[in-house]
């Protein structure tokens, strides 16, 4: 079974022989000890062919900091932290240094730059970054308490800033809001919703990963292969995805609030007239990362896009209705996770 992935080749002067020669990049899946658990993560490292085996890998300084900065947001994913990437894009959406957000939320000048390294912030800090990343308001009161940290020109600017955030922040709550109003039964775990409470960031990452892969990717389609990453992602984990509830239709599954989603701030789509109706074109959102979602995830819709990705709407749609979920359900009628584990093909 192979143990690794080739990167690239590359000619160095290699540490190993001491000769200039081709080694070669590789990664891995490694797993290290952080705070007494044991973490998997993506190791990358050189290999020289003409040393002895034992002695054969080394890696360069800034592989080791990355090994190891890979490993630390490992660990922070699986205990729900923000990671290195998240908190830097955190003062990055307001223009600040690590020392200038740290003045703002009245920490030590060099915890922030700690935690975007190799330090893991503890649940405290996780939820004051969550709070100022989120809601533009919380952080205008942060620059009104400390602002006087820093220099005027700088407040003026993250002020600027705060105001744009909080114009896209008023929208996108509030069609954030109608589309949990959907979702008001299903505020639960339960076999409606694949175990898993609406998560309307992985709804919108979801289909910016599906679009970004998927040319003239539309409506009917879309929904389609949301349930199959749903369900699959369900047959593997026993979770779904997003949370999503899908009722069953004469087009197969469509979740519910469906309108709603297409109205989602953070998906992008673009209308286009058709011969009789208006026609959603889903295309991917570059201010969108799919670090919200985890790997089991991101393979599940691999799956169902190297399934799916060159069939028509309509060819999917049939596909869907031969489905046990599909027939043993009726118009209408939520189409329950528990009959995932019988989808066919995957």
């Amino acid at each position: 079974m192979k143990q690794y992935d080739l990167v690239r080749k590359i000619q160095m002067e290699c540490p190993m022989c001491d000769k200039i020669h081709e080694v070669e990049e590789r990664k891995r899946v490694a797993h290290t000890i952080i705070k007494g658990e044991e973490v998997a993560y993506e190791e990358t490292y050189y290999f020289c062919q003409y040393s002895d085996e034992d002695e054969s890998e080394f890696a360069s300084g800034k592989m080791e900091n990355a090994n190891l900065l890979n490993a630390c947001n490992a660990y922070r994913k699986s205990h729900d932290l923000l990671t290195s990437h998240e908190i830097v894009g955190i003062r990055e959406q307001y223009g600040l240094s690590q020392a200038d957000l740290a003045k703002l939320l009245d920490w030590g000048e060099v915890t922030v730059a700690r935690y975007e390294s190799k330090a893991i912030q503890d649940a405290a800090h996780d939820n004051m970054l969550r709070i100022v990343r989120n809601d533009p308001l919380k952080f205008h009161e942060f620059l009104q308490k400390n602002g006087s940290k820093l220099p005027q020109q700088k407040r003026l600017a993250v002020k600027e800033k705060i105001i744009a955030s909080l114009d896209a922040y008023g929208r996108e709550y509030l069609k954030r809001q109608g589309l949990e109003s959907e979702y008001l039964c299903f505020q639960e775990p339960c076999d409606a919703n694949g175990n898993q409470v609406l998560n309307i960031d992985k709804v919108e990452s979801a289909i910016s990963y599906l679009a970004e892969r998927i040319n003239d990717l539309y409506k009917v389609k879309l929904m389609k292969m949301l349930w199959y990453a749903d369900s699959l992602c369900y047959k593997w984990t026993g979770r779904a995805i997003t949370g999503l509830v899908y009722l069953h239709n004469d087009m197969g599954a469509l979740p519910l609030g469906h309108y709603r989603i297409v109205g989602l701030e953070n998906v992008n789509i673009r209308e286009e007239e058709g011969y009789e109706f208006t026609k959603y074109r889903f295309l991917p959102n570059p201010n969108i990362s799919a670090t919200c979602l985890e790997q089991e995830e991101r393979e599940a819709l691999d799956q169902v896009i190297e399934k799916f990705k060159d069939h028509s709407a309509q060819s999917v749609v049939s596909y869907m209705h031969q489905e046990k979920a599909y027939v043993d359900t009726e118009d209408g009628e939520i189409i329950p996770f528990a009959l995932a584990k019988e989808i066919r093909a995957f």
